[in-house]
Formats: structure tokens, sequence, C-alpha cells
């Protein structure tokens, strides 16, 4: 007997409803971000949004990472979260996104605590000490790279730290990966790489949950 409830678009409905609690600045960052069209899709969902700001809360986070900002309502969610004096590393590769990042943290109450870092997050990682610097790494920007991604967050990570990797059921395209379009491809391989490697790491603790289009967490032993 299956344990796993299939979400109709009016059960999600439901769950978000009482289970992912939007303030005006969230709602407005949302509803902005899907005017845009197609590339809305990079937003994470509300249900997610409360679902990491709950996260990061619980492991007491003071310092965390985002990879891929876009116009900023995961970074809003886990900036609110953060333990007092804590701080928020933004990576974004677009100029236009960080701006628009840059006004919602400013009306969300949080552009005090955030530092948005313009260029590719690989670059932004690497240039930073190999030492533990993050609570939260939250990964999120080009599918390509989530190797490299992960394994540069690891390093930066405090033991008990935890990595959230964004995007890991690959729209479900990674159970025919065969009829991948070719645009797509890289980034699935990608995904099914990075899913291979974390259920085998034998330095963190993991549960992938079925929330928007799977999120993989990784606690740093």
């Amino acid at each position: 007997m299956s344990k796993f409830t299939a979400l109709t678009d009016e059960l999600h409905a439901y769950m978000v409803d009482h289970g992912a609690r939007q303030d005006e600045v969230l709602r407005r960052v949302q509803a902005e971000t899907e005017a845009m069209g197609d590339v809305a899709v990079m937003q994470i969902a509300p249900d997610q949004g409360a679902f990491m700001t709950l996260l990061a809360q619980l492991i007491g986070a003071r310092d965390a990472i985002e990879l891929g900002t876009f116009t900023g309502y995961s970074a809003i969610c886990i900036a609110r979260a953060l333990e007092p004096g804590g701080r928020l590393v933004c990576c974004e590769i677009s100029e236009e996104y960080a701006e628009t990042a840059a006004r919602n943290f400013e009306d969300a109450g949080v552009a005090g605590r955030v530092e948005i870092r313009i260029g590719p997050a690989l670059d932004t990682l690497k240039a930073l000490p190999e030492r533990e610097l993050f609570d939260l790494a939250f990964i999120d920007a080009d599918k390509t790279n989530y190797p490299g991604y992960y394994e540069q967050c690891l390093v930066r990570l405090r033991p008990g730290g935890v990595i959230l990797v964004d995007n890991v059921l690959a729209a479900g395209r990674l159970l025919d990966a065969g009829s991948v379009p070719d645009d797509q491809r890289e980034n699935v391989e990608a995904i099914m790489e990075l899913n291979d490697r974390i259920r085998e790491d034998e330095r963190v603790d993991v549960a992938m949950v079925g929330i928007a289009d799977g999120l993989t967490i990784a606690r740093k032993r």
C-alpha cells in the first residue's frame, strides 16, 4: 500500500493556503515574478519557501549562502530565519535580477543582512576561504554546475550544517533520460549525477522530499 498522496491542483492549493504563510511582500514578489512569463519557473513555490524558513530556524542558521537568487523570494525566506547578526550571501549572475532582488530585500526588511555578489556562482564560491563559513547553503542556479556547487558548498559548511538542492526531480525527466529535449539534456544529466553522488556520500545524511520540483536536504556529518 502506497504511503504517497498524489497532489491534485486543488489539494496543493489547500496545502499552500494552510501551510505557507505569505505576507504582503512575498505575495507581491510572487505575483510580479509570475507576470514575467516563462522565466518565472525559476522562482521557488510558497510552500517550499515556508519549509526553508522553518528549516533554517530549526538548525539555528546564522550564516547562509544562496546560489541563484533571481528576484529574491527564496533569499527573503532564508534571511528572515537567520539568527541575530546573521548574513546571507546571494550569488546571482544577472545584474538585472540582482537589482530587482535588492529592491525586494529592502521592502522585506532584510537588506541589512544580505550581500549580493554578481557573477558566476562557482567563481564566487571558489574565491571564498575553504573553511567552515556557513550553516546553510541553497543551490538553485544553473543545473550543469550542480555537482561542482555541491562540492564547493560542502567544504565551506560547518558540521551539522545543511545543503538544500532544488529541482532534484528535474520535472520528472530523469525517469526517461532518453526522451529529454536536447536543450535540457545536460541539465538533467547533471542533476542525475548529483542525485547519485549524494545518495552514496558518507559525508552527509540525506533526505529527498517531494516538495515543488524535489528538494534534497543534505546534512554534513
